[in-house]
């Protein structure tokens, strides 16, 4: 798919990947300067992220990493050492 530089600095980004990517009015890109081509990504809501990282803290802070582990993959049982 192509689309053209307006006089403003300005592209259409074509309507299928706007709905496979879920872009929607006012959706917010970032431009990664450093990579070989056009990369544009979803910027991150700084407030959420906190949001989300807040939740996660006390999610894994209630629990040992044996408890995750177990609670994944289910109980196990170790081999007894011989004698």
């Amino acid at each position: 798919m192509k689309a053209t530089v307006t006089s403003k600095g300005q592209i259409t980004i074509p309507l299928p990947i706007r709905r496979k990517l879920k872009l929607h009015t006012g959706t917010v890109l970032e431009f990664d300067e450093q990579a070989d081509c056009l990369k544009a990504t979803k910027a991150i809501d700084p407030e959420r992220m906190r949001s989300v990282i807040g939740m996660a803290q006390e999610e894994l802070a209630a629990k040992t990493t044996l408890q995750w582990l177990e609670e994944l993959r289910g109980p196990v049982e170790l081999p007894r050492r011989k004698k």
